[in-house]
């Protein structure tokens, strides 16, 4: 909760992101400028985009992994225009072929259309994870979200159950969270910097759209003890085939993290540090 405090502008820039496109999307049920066919889901696709590259890149907040850098340096990591610069980074980009999925399911007309995410870190990654799962549900390609965590800690930063509900909390009362200094601070001598209205409402409207989707069965959360047993993703249909089974009714399955990555690799070869998320 305190790299995700530290995260504050570009926390703010998505909450604000996040709402114009939810707002529109729920209102019209298409995205400004597009007048033809063609143009709506040219713009979809580039949406939707756009939405999975914050959430690739939302790991570059867990402070364990940029250890050289400085407060500064993390929230350059964070906004817009780092985003883009990064693109240069992915190795392996099927994120077409996942839209082309979803969409597929969506024209089918298949009443039931879910989406799994495995869980990595919590705070700002779990933030941009509920970003992205929050504009599926609104944008109608997926019409639930199932969220994995892990049901004990691992590593420094694994998201547990909990996470989820300390995040929310702290979305509820944004002014309350963001108002209240850390010993260090105030023994350094800063002052809380109070969120204008608009950034206190465009937060709070998060807290509301997340908790609604959650009560309504949309967004769920769905632990397991595979996700911290030994053994690579291989063993999966023996050692847990219900959790297999579950796994195949979902039309696109996301697994964050380097732990998720080389358990779905065997960690056969030795990878470079870029490689962050797998879809």
């Amino acid at each position: 909760m305190s790299t995700f405090k530290s995260s504050r502008p570009a926390v703010l820039e998505l909450a604000g992101r996040y709402r114009e496109i939810v707002t529109e999307l729920e209102s019209k049920h298409t995205l400004k400028g597009a007048e033809t066919q063609e143009q709506l889901e040219e713009a979809e696709k580039i949406l939707f985009t756009e939405m999975c590259e914050i959430c690739l890149w939302g790991n570059a907040t867990d402070l364990s992994l940029l250890t050289n850098l400085s407060y500064e340096d993390i929230q350059k990591l964070q906004g817009s225009e780092a985003r883009k610069a990064s693109e240069k980074n992915i190795l392996v980009n099927d994120l077409g072929k996942a839209f082309a999925t979803l969409t597929a399911a969506q024209r089918a007309g298949k009443k039931e259309r879910r989406v799994d995410i495995v869980l990595d870190n919590a705070g700002f990654e779990l933030f941009v994870d509920l970003i992205l799962a929050g504009y599926l549900i609104a944008a109608g390609l997926a019409t639930t979200v199932v969220l994995h965590p892990k049901s004990i800690p691992w590593f420094v930063s694994d998201v547990l159950p909990a996470d989820f509900v300390a995040l929310l909390s702290a979305l509820a009362a944004p002014q309350n969270f963001y108002g209240t200094l850390s010993e260090e601070d105030k023994n350094a001598g800063k002052e809380p910097s109070p969120l204008s209205e608009t950034e206190d409402a465009n937060l709070q409207f998060l807290f509301q759209s997340w908790s609604q989707m959650h009560a309504e069965g949309q967004l769920m959360l769905r632990p397991n003890d595979f996700w911290t047993a030994a053994g690579s993703y291989w063993r999966l249909p023996k050692s847990e085939p219900e959790l297999y089974d579950d796994l195949k009714e979902s039309e696109l399955v996301i697994f964050k993290g380097d732990l998720n990555y080389r358990k779905l690799t065997a960690d056969v070869r030795s990878l470079p540090a870029i490689i962050d998320v797998s879809l």
